[in-house]
């Protein structure tokens, strides 16, 4: 039976502007579940950003609820955080600072012990081809190596749910699929990850579950094979098209 993780419930935001209330996310209502690889999906100003954002805890909703393992994540943020992890788009390490230091200071944030830090930070960085690297910048690092650590930082404190935002982009082909299969390998530990993505074949091969927003709102939610089978397309990207254009 399929442990569920995380349920959202209801979850609304609105900005406002100086004239008018901007609804980004319009009361979206699903469930996360253990160990899967859940990619979201949608247009710019579909409101994924937002939704992936207020799953992070870096923006409170407007109205609604996110229970993690069948709590509040608001009564008690501190815990939450502590099992959540959140991997930009875009590298943001410390330059003054070495690949492994970069892993030791993830470590610290989270209050790990210095043993566990130094065993982990030894286990990434030679799960992810880091090694060599260790006592390097990491602005030598080539596009796809900058990728890796921002993953392997993201794991330091073995996090129940990794929210991945756009991992690939930019990337060229090969390591696009070589960020795949760590991704892939990054499951079969058990881990929850949450995919933002533009790339639809990036979602197809890699997503159990996928959730298409437009409008702040949910206009898909399944299995890639039975979306694909349900509306007669061979590809996600041409449901995807047919989907927004005619939304």
């Amino acid at each position: 039976m399929t442990e569920l993780l995380l349920r959202i419930k209801n979850i609304k935001k609105q900005y406002r502007d100086k004239k008018n209330i901007i609804d980004a996310v319009k009361g979206i209502s699903l469930d996360i579940y253990k160990g899967e690889i859940f990619g979201l999906l949608g247009p710019n100003g579909a409101g994924k950003t937002t939704l992936s954002s207020m799953i992070a805890s870096l923006h409170p909703p407007t109205s609604g609820d996110i229970e993690f393992e069948g709590q509040s994540i608001y009564n008690n943020l501190i815990a939450y955080r502590k099992v959540l992890s959140f991997c930009p788009q875009k590298p943001n390490f410390e330059k003054a600072l070495t690949v492994e230091e970069n892993l030791i200071f993830a470590g610290r944030y989270f209050g790990m012990l210095h043993h566990e830090i130094t065993t982990r930070a030894a286990e990434l960085m030679e799960q992810f081809g880091l090694t060599s690297y260790a006592q390097s910048s990491p602005d030598i690092l080539s596009g796809g190596y900058k990728q890796r650590l921002l993953i392997a930082r993201s794991l330091m404190h073995k996090p129940k749910l990794v929210i991945l935002d756009e991992p690939t982009v930019g990337m060229d082909p090969h390591i696009r699929r070589q960020l795949w299969k760590i991704i892939r390998d990054l499951k079969q530990t058990g881990v929850t990850i949450l995919l933002t993505t533009h790339y639809l074949d990036e979602a197809e091969a890699l997503s159990d579950r996928i959730c298409i927003l437009d409008k702040g709102s949910i206009v898909l939610l399944g299995t890639p094979e039975a979306l694909k089978a349900e509306y007669g397309k061979k590809r996600l990207e041409d449901l995807f098209v047919d989907l927004i254009e005619n939304n």
